[in-house]
């Protein structure tokens, strides 16, 4: 598994900076760096606590930034996504959260629920499901930003019994007919079982919950 690229979320708080370090420490090659939001769809129980707990701290948009840019200055050269909802950019502004949260220092975003195609001005990592088409699977291949990140369930973020998902193994063998960019797969993945199997199919993994 070394070559393989070792991605953690952790929700903004503002021990955050301290815990990336420590993860970055502990083998981490990527930060995604949770932005909370009141009504998580793509999350399960334990990112939906830790979004609630977050927001009754009163993590909002711009303290979620400060907490970036002090990860960023203990952290100069590791890659950090910021990960939210379109709401979160809504209520912003588009064009304003695109340049604020670079300014603060984050490689890429992630956005769960704007679908590939939609404002592809925003340079940002698409994610695909096992029930996204071969089409949608190329689209996002060639619009992502860096890596392609394939959700490895149907369902929500947290922790499966499974070893690997079912549907995990012909999702990368489609995404790699038609892409040739990273394929890094997330949720479900609780284990070390579980990402040492998935790590055999998917060039890195992102553990979160």
């Amino acid at each position: 598994m070394s070559s393989k690229k070792l991605v953690i979320y952790l929700m903004a708080e503002p021990e955050t900076p301290e815990l990336a370090q420590a993860a970055v420490e502990g083998g981490a090659d990527i930060l995604e760096i949770g932005i909370p939001f009141s009504d998580p769809l793509a999350d399960g129980p334990v990112i939906r606590r830790a979004a609630e707990r977050a927001l009754a701290r009163g993590m909002r948009t711009r303290a979620c930034l400060d907490v970036l840019a002090r990860t960023r200055e203990l952290l100069p050269g590791t890659p950090l996504v910021p990960m939210t909802y379109a709401s979160i950019f809504e209520a912003y502004g588009w064009e304003r959260f695109d340049a604020d949260v670079r300014a603060a220092g984050a490689t890429s975003v992630i956005i769960v629920d704007l679908p590939t195609g939609e404002r592809p001005e925003l340079r940002r990592i698409q994610l695909v499901a096992p029930t996204s088409t071969d089409e949608r699977i190329r689209l996002a291949g060639e619009q992502t930003d860096g890596w392609l990140y394939l959700v490895t369930v149907a369902g929500t973020t947290g922790a499966r019994g499974e070893v690997v998902s079912p549907v995990l193994p012909g999702l990368v063998e489609r995404a790699r007919r038609v892409t040739t960019t990273a394929l890094y797969a997330g949720f479900g993945i609780s284990t070390p079982e579980q990402a040492r199997a998935v790590a055999e199919l998917a060039d890195g993994i992102a553990v979160g919950t």
